[in-house]
């Protein structure tokens, strides 16, 4: 999933010197103003030129009715050219829209008309999808481009709400190109063979695919499960090819190892509630002797907010005592970053038992940390988003390159309780993320 962008600091979090950072935002705002400046200059040749929509069409996309047949022909000359633009143009093109749009006060609806007028093209969802990967993409270097995003992500949350996506399984039977895109888009647990592509595809596992019914062929997400007589608690046994084949008659627990989002234009955009419900309804009507189903997650911020934790931020999450941590400074107490160190040699080895109480005190600490009211973790915002409960922490279920690097080897199951989603979600939104009593304890 999406990792979280500008994260508020951690609690006691080392931060740069004042005057260093007055000096690099200053050098940062001057760059980014050059760069605009010199868009807006070369945007000007190009429109005196005629190689460009001129400043007054752009605005007829704006203000014009939806009805407007004339204003639709220019939309569609407008869709074509972006399309097959290069990057500069492109640039160049998403300034003008974001000029425009500057120049009407508040939200009178004219960024959602563009945008609607867009959308009625031929492909044009696809083509929104695909235009807002670029207005993300270059953010920081085209001015005013945020008010533009804010318009276009409101109207994707409501084309892209999951009771309006399709829900297929894929099979090793699949087509060969859907297939592949999800060796391509595979973002949680890299697919390294075609006999692990098999093993995930293979008949006692599920693979299922969000499409939208005006992008067919187009898969959105990828939601990979196995099956198990227990709560999974280490990822490479459940991605090992070599093992047999799993009795399905015998599974209780559906086990949801990978979730994956194919679409950078979607980044952030909420399918709404309960995207994982509509997969549980259908492994229970599958599989009927299925009693419970929860995740095997990643924790992919946790090493690095760790490492940005003073040594008396982590002492005071560490230590048992709260009362003693904070009354009493010990000399020589590893900081976060030598903590990030400890934690994954450990993972790698026989591990003390308090390094490991250690690790799931900062663990259970970091998932339920919040920030405006929602989880610092993007893994987690996902889950408790969909009603889930933190259920279980994991000492040493990563230990790939990728999961020493970015959890220490932590991984955390979230448990999927029907009866429970929506009482959690609302507790989550009072700020009071659900855990169970074994992460509570720890925490």
């Amino acid at each position: 999933m999406s990792a979280p962008a500008n994260l508020a600091p951690a609690r006691g979090a080392r931060t740069p010197e004042p005057e260093a950072d007055a000096v690099d935002a200053a050098a940062g705002a001057a760059a980014a103003a050059a760069e605009s400046a010199g868009l807006m200059s070369r945007l000007g040749k190009l429109w005196e030129r005629g190689r460009l929509p001129s400043e007054s069409e752009v605005r007829r996309l704006f203000e014009a009715r939806l009805t407007d047949v004339a204003a639709n022909k220019l939309a569609r000359r407008w869709c074509e050219q972006y399309s097959a633009a290069d990057g500069k143009d492109r640039r160049l093109m998403l300034t003008a829209l974001a000029q425009a749009r500057g120049g009407y006060a508040g939200d009178g609806g004219e960024g959602a008309r563009l945008f609607k007028r867009f959308n009625a093209q031929p492909q044009g969802l696809r083509f929104l999808v695909e235009l807002r990967a670029d207005m993300l993409r270059w953010r920081k270097q085209v001015a005013g481009i945020q008010t533009l995003d804010k318009d276009l992500e409101g109207l994707l949350s409501a084309w892209f709400d999951v009771g309006l996506l399709e829900l297929r399984p894929l099979t090793w039977d699949s087509p060969a190109s859907l297939l592949e895109k999800l060796i391509l888009y595979e973002a949680v647990h890299e697919i390294t063979s075609w006999d692990d592509l098999r093993r995930r595809v293979s008949p006692d596992r599920r693979c299922y695919a969000y499409f939208h019914p005006q992008m067919p062929g187009v898969p959105l997400i990828f939601v990979e499960v196995a099956f198990a007589s227990q709560m999974a608690d280490n990822v490479q046994v459940l991605l090992d090819s070599t093992l047999p084949p799993q009795d399905l008659d015998k599974a209780r627990w559906a086990i949801f190892y990978s979730i994956s989002n194919t679409q950078p234009g979607l980044k952030g955009i909420s399918f709404g509630n309960f995207l994982l419900k509509r997969v549980v309804e259908q492994l229970l009507h599958e599989l009927p002797k299925l009693k419970s189903f929860a995740t095997l997650s990643p924790i992919p911020g946790f090493a690095d907010w760790l490492g940005k934790l003073d040594a008396e931020a982590v002492e005071a999450i560490v230590r048992e005592d709260k009362v003693r941590a904070k009354s009493r400074k010990r000399e020589g107490v590893p900081d976060g970053r030598r903590w990030v160190a400890r934690l994954a040699k450990a993972a790698q080895g026989k591990a003390a038992d308090v390094v490991k109480r250690a690790g799931f005190r900062l663990t259970a600490n970091y998932l339920q940390s919040m920030k405006n009211g929602i989880p610092v973790d993007a893994v987690a915002r996902f889950h408790l988003g969909n009603g889930a409960r933190i259920e279980r922490l994991n000492w040493a279920a990563d230990t790939s390159p990728k999961g020493l690097k970015q959890s220490c080897g932590l991984m955390v199951n979230y448990l999927y309780d029907l009866d429970e989603l929506d009482d959690n979600l609302a507790l989550l939104g009072e700020g009071k993320p659900q855990v169970s009593r074994g992460v509570g304890r720890v925490a």
